[in-house]
């Protein structure tokens, strides 16, 4: 779908010189001489390099069309993971640097949404919120202020992360999956 430069924004995937952009900064400047221009900042989604371009304020670009699907995560290996459709129980497999960080807090069967492009599985949304269960966490100091009461904890996935000082080990809590912060005990 082609739309014009003025309407790139950041966090949106471009199709551009024969490949897959992200858009990570975006400024539109209109200089005292000459045309308005959008300067945009872009990293590479297969190859992991990064572009600066600068399109013209006339000037339209392909925006990427993504088809989204669910998919319920299964197990991995050392390379892969695997994920099954809820329906039709096709299966397809994710490369582990694809997915990243965020491959540490799947648990089985939960439900993901897969972005694909040019029918390739380029991304993966997990739920905002996600179960864990606290491994180890330090002791609270008592007499700290409010404003610096967290503690340390480690997950059961291995993610490190700040805790209030109520949460002990062994207790459930819910996870921010975007920002990978505290959010609630279960």
């Amino acid at each position: 779908m082609k739309i014009n430069a003025g309407e790139i924004r950041v966090g949106m995937l471009l199709e551009h010189k024969n490949d897959l952009w992200q858009v990570l900064k975006t400024q539109h400047v209109k200089p005292g001489k000459g045309g308005a221009f959008a300067q945009v900042e872009m990293k590479s989604v297969g190859k992991n390099t990064k572009l600066n371009e600068r399109f013209r304020s006339s000037e339209t670009v392909e925006k990427a069309s993504l088809e989204e699907t669910n998919f319920n995560y299964l197990y991995q290996d050392e390379n892969n993971f695997f994920f099954m459709h809820p329906k039709t129980y096709d299966q397809i497999e994710i490369k582990r640097d694809i997915i990243g960080e965020k491959g540490k807090l799947l648990t089985e069967n939960l439900e993901v949404s897969v972005s694909f492009f040019n029918e390739n599985p380029i991304s993966i949304e997990l739920p905002n919120q996600v179960k864990c269960k606290v491994e180890t966490t330090d002791a609270a100091i008592k007499g700290q202020t409010v404003s610096s009461s967290y503690k340390p904890a480690i997950l059961d996935n291995g993610i490190k992360i700040q805790v209030p000082p109520f949460v002990e080990a062994e207790d459930e809590i819910i996870l921010d999956s975007r920002t990978f912060e505290y959010v609630k005990k279960i």
